[in-house]
């Protein structure tokens, strides 16, 4: 189940497979792919799974059918480290959907080489993109310019919860105050970290089918 809210005057869903889809603009925003990740952990001799990279593709390819957007904004960490073989699956993946531009904001995981990206089909943005009225980077903004809201990734936000009998459970959250937000990693194989949440904050939990109000 997805939920609609409003920010910033317009209007989004959050998607429980952890991608807002800004409809006014019919563009998908995506944080956090760490694509790659599982195959340079097994190459280092960690074992990891194969399915864990394919759970990120199949996810990938149902928000796109699903939203149909005209642009894919990623922000950051699209792909985890150096080159592997994952990097030509996903330039494959882009070219199966023609009608979409695909965005590329850089975070500090991306550091592949420049030619790699340039023979892509993506636009890269080194630091920002602008889209007014939203501001999309990487990594929060300290400072955000008076009718900006910055919309970013790189925390991988989460949330506790407890229970009455001491249980406790870890959400992926979408996080958003009254000038950034920020979204849950979308990667399958990534780390999360609790997030401060003041009065006044709207958080989201995302469980395997829903978007939670919390």
């Amino acid at each position: 189940m997805q939920m609609r809210i409003e920010l910033a005057g317009q209007t989004f869903s959050l998607h429980p497979f952890k991608v807002m889809y800004w409809e006014e603009q019919s563009i998908l925003l995506i944080a956090d792919l760490h694509l790659g990740k599982s195959r340079h952990f097994r190459k280092e001799g960690f074992p990891v799974p194969q399915a864990v990279g394919d759970s990120n593709y199949d996810k990938l390819i149902s928000v796109f059918l699903d939203f149909q957007p005209a642009r894919v904004v990623f922000l950051g960490d699209l792909f985890h480290s150096d080159y592997n073989k994952e990097w030509l699956e996903f330039e494959d993946l882009m070219e199966r959907f023609p009608a979409i531009q695909f965005d590329l904001v850089k975070g500090n995981h991306d550091i592949l080489e420049t030619g790699l990206y340039d023979q892509s089909r993506m636009h890269i943005h080194h630091e920002v993109l602008a889209i007014q009225p939203f501001i999309l980077t990487h990594e929060p903004l300290e400072e955000i310019a008076e009718g900006w809201y910055n919309l970013s990734g790189h925390i991988h936000p989460c949330v506790w919860l407890k229970g009455r009998g001491r249980q406790k459970l870890r959400l992926p959250c979408f996080y958003f105050n009254d000038q950034k937000g920020i979204l849950p990693a979308f990667g399958a194989f990534t780390g999360m970290a609790a997030i401060p949440i003041k009065k006044g904050d709207r958080v989201f939990g995302v469980t395997e089918k829903s978007v939670l109000a919390l």
